[in-house]
């Protein structure tokens, strides 16, 4: 291994000063924001003398700071490579140093945002089966050279190869153990699947994005509540309603209508080039129009496969494929990784077969017992009533009118029964279950972590039973959900992940002492 020491590119040194701008953004937008709404705005601040100017020359320092803490921070940063691993030392004002062995790291992620890509650079993010807090890396490398980043990848497919040898070495002995080559050839990864722009325009108008605007700004409104003149906005809209109903329904729809557009425009933006690559070992999914991101995934750490389809997607034949991957997320935040954001079904199949070869992708479900419908909305109803007494006691006769949700929530509680079921298909489980999108987890039995049947007594009445299937992924794990299956079915399934030789046992001594099977 070489113990050259390596340092990031200069431009670290303005990212790490705009990343500390970013969290002072809003501290300034308070301070100055207070002094816009004051009388004699900022003109004011200047005929007040030095003691005007105050705030001003606090933030000029506070700027100053920042720049000087980040070109520190880029001069003490260097990283080697030494015994196999990937040494960094870091720090502001205490030296830090992190020692990464390329055997825990699982994947090495790449980002271009609009100060790389210029000067052909990448920020490469280390991800490892157990790194710190949700949506953390285990480090972050700020600005490197591509060939750089290589090096890395290099070091580590040559350490990781070293430690398969000395397994080898240990099992075969010396002689019949296989040489490390010094240099690594890498297959090329082949491309599978480029998303269309038609694909990314589906996408994106059917995305639901504009909630996350709306909440977004609502957020950013929220942080300046005490500067908000609401008595001169409640004036205002008062005035404005005067103008009519028709008028305010308009500028409401206008105002959806803009945060739609932001919401497709932002979708776009992050999935533009949506591009899908595989080797041997790992899958390699690229997007972004301003910041081209790069995910790796081993296909060793894929725990399972998840498949969501909302009613419009469905509609058109359209589905969201998601991997759920051990330790895996996207990025600075715990986003699953999506393998498909969206794809039509036919073009999905073969990629998923070339992908994923043990895996079936069409199984038979066995669906769910009639005598379980009321459990999909027996419960929801039941919850109601007391507001539907209300309603009617208070606004009678108009109150009555809440009851017209009665027959939709029946009729969605029939829609969830009838989309649910499971499949057992050699070592693999299957689940389905909706909410009002569909979903539909693909598992292998070695995957699995836990499976639970859950019976409560009005199950225990309806001879029906409830299983969870729970695989690791990410920091908390996911659960696949079959609800209200017969409890034969639920015996079956839980048989199925049982061991065979602890299967084998219990077998024997229910032959021994035959007693009645019964869950719960």
């Amino acid at each position: 291994m070489s113990e050259t020491r390596y340092k990031l590119h200069p431009i670290s040194a303005l990212i790490n000063f705009l990343k500390g701008l970013k969290e002072l953004i809003l501290p300034f937008v308070i301070i100055f924001g207070a002094n816009l709404f004051r009388e004699d705005g900022i003109s004011g601040m200047f005929n007040q003398g030095w003691q005007g100017l105050l705030p001003l020359l606090i933030g000029g320092v506070v700027l100053l700071f920042m720049l000087i803490a980040g070109i520190i921070k880029w001069k003490r940063f260097v990283y080697w490579f030494e015994d196999g691993e990937l040494r960094i030392e870091y720090g502001l004002f205490v030296k830090k140093k992190r020692y990464i062995p390329f055997e825990r790291i699982q994947s090495l992620n790449y980002t271009e945002g609009i100060f790389h890509r210029p000067l052909g650079l990448v920020k490469v993010k280390v991800e490892t089966a157990g790194s710190g807090k949700a949506g953390q890396s285990e480090a972050e490398l700020t600005a490197i050279y591509r060939a750089e980043a290589d090096r890395i990848e290099q070091e580590m497919h040559m350490a990781k190869r070293g430690y398969a040898a000395q397994g080898d070495e240990k099992l075969y002995g010396p002689a019949e153990a296989e040489p490390l080559q010094a240099e690594v050839a890498e297959e090329p990864a082949r491309v599978l699947y480029r998303m269309s722009m038609k694909e990314l325009l589906v996408l994106a108008t059917t995305s639901g994005g504009i909630g996350v605007v709306i909440s977004g700004v609502a957020l950013f409104l929220s942080q300046f509540a005490e500067l908000i003149p609401y008595d001169a906005i409640y004036e205002e809209v008062m005035l404005f309603m005067r103008f009519g109903y028709l008028v305010v329904a308009l500028t409401v729809f206008a105002g959806l209508l803009l945060a739609w557009v932001i919401s497709v425009a932002m979708t776009l933006i992050a999935n533009y080039q949506f591009t899908i690559h595989a080797d041997d070992e790992r899958i390699y999914i690229t997007r972004g129009l301003l910041e081209k991101k790069k995910v790796s995934v081993p296909f060793n750490r894929v725990q399972g496969i998840k498949m969501t389809q909302n009613p419009l997607r469905q509609l058109f034949g359209y589905v969201n494929v998601t991997v759920e991957s051990a330790g895996g997320t996207l990025a600075d935040k715990d986003e699953k990784i999506r393998l498909f954001p969206l794809v039509k079904q036919e073009k999905m199949k073969p990629v998923l077969d070339e992908l994923f070869p043990d895996f079936d992708w069409s199984p038979e479900l066995t669906r769910l017992p009639k005598r379980s419908r009321p459990f999909f909305y027996r419960l929801s109803i039941g919850w109601l009533v007391p507001a539907f007494a209300a309603l009617g006691y208070f606004f009678y006769p108009y109150g009555l009118w809440a009851t017209a949700v009665v027959p939709v929530i029946i009729a969605i509680g029939l829609w969830q029964h009838r989309s649910a079921g499971y499949a057992i298909s050699g070592r693999q489980l299957t689940a389905q279950f909706r909410g009002i999108s569909l979903h539909r987890f693909y598992m292998l039995k070695k995957r699995i972590q836990v499976v639970a049947v859950t019976r409560t007594i009005f199950q225990r009445r309806r001879d029906v039973a409830s299983v969870h299937a729970t695989i690791k992924s990410g920091m908390l794990g996911a659960t696949a959900l079959v609800p209200n299956l017969a409890r034969e079915d639920a015996e079956h399934i839980l048989a199925w992940y049982e061991p065979s030789r602890q299967r084998q046992a219990m077998d024997q001594q229910s032959a021994k002492n035959p007693q009645p099977n019964e869950l719960g």
